[in-house]
Order: C-alpha cells, then sequence, then structure tokens
C-alpha cells in the first residue's frame, strides 16, 4: 500500500459522519454528461434521507435532458474555507425519476421522506411548496467516496 492509499483511508469518513454531513449540508454540486459529451455540473440543494439523495430539479434544464438521455450522475457536497477544513462527499451512480415532472403535490408514497425533510431543511417550512416547474430526482449511490482533512 503506498503512502497516497494510507492517506486516503486516514481522510475517510466513517458511514456515521457521512450520514451526519449529508444531513446537515444544503448544497451540493451536481455533474451530468450530454448526449454529445458536454460535462455540465450545477449547483442544487438537496435532501438526504439515510440511504438516497434526492434533488428537486427544474424540469426544463439542461440538467433533466440530459439525465433523460444518460440517467448516471456524479454528486459532491463539501464544505471548508482553508485546506485544513476540506471535508467532502462524492455519491456516484444512476438517478431515478420519482413521482409527476413537473411535480404539482399528487399524492406519492415513494416521496413522503423527501418532502418532508427537504422544504423544512432548505425553505424552513413544514409543508413543500410546488412550484409546477420543479421534479424530483432519487440517486441511491452505486459508490461513495469520501476525505474530511480535518483528520491530519
Amino acid at each position: 500500500m503506498d503512502d497516497t492509499q494510507r492517506r486516503g483511508r486516514r481522510i475517510m469518513m466513517t458511514d456515521q459522519e457521512v450520514d451526519a454531513f449529508l444531513r446537515e449540508q444544503r448544497t451540493c454540486r451536481v455533474a451530468t454528461v450530454s448526449p454529445d459529451g458536454r460535462p455540465h455540473v450545477g449547483a442544487l440543494w438537496f435532501a438526504w434521507d439515510g440511504t438516497s439523495l434526492w434533488l428537486y430539479s427544474l424540469t426544463r434544464s439542461r440538467r433533466w435532458a440530459d439525465l433523460r438521455k444518460d440517467p448516471r450522475i456524479s454528486v459532491v457536497v463539501d464544505a471548508g474555507e482553508s485546506y485544513g477544513d476540506l471535508r467532502g462527499v462524492e455519491l456516484s451512480g444512476t438517478v431515478a425519476f420519482v413521482g409527476e415532472a413537473p411535480r404539482t403535490g399528487e399524492p406519492c408514497t415513494e416521496l413522503a421522506e423527501a418532502e418532508r425533510i427537504f422544504p423544512v431543511k432548505n425553505f424552513g417550512v413544514a409543508q413543500m411548496p410546488h412550484d409546477g416547474r420543479h421534479a424530483w430526482l432519487r440517486l441511491t449511490p452505486d459508490a461513495v467516496v469520501s476525505w474530511d482533512f480535518r483528520k491530519l
């Protein structure tokens, strides 16, 4: 094992640390690829339910169009200003489109937890506002990579 691998293991977050970090952070960066191979990265608010990352995306966006053609995605959630404070999580996999698009609030059991967490975390309200322009994407990651430079 080389020094880079040892360092990577030393700064990796535990599952509990990843869970706590994703529950407290608000903004993620979402990477997609268009059919012609152009990468696209954009910021979004999200909710983490302990298993899946829930993204509430504009349905008339490049992100949405890219994911309709190729549902593979990579998402980074990070924090820290100085080098020694940097920490983050990268999640990757395939998204699922959940509920109607755009979302108008039709009953959907699968969205109950996301729509309980998201408005409280991001808007400070108990009820999920539906604007008829956004819809839900669920990423249950195939791979999770984490780092916390505060452990060095």
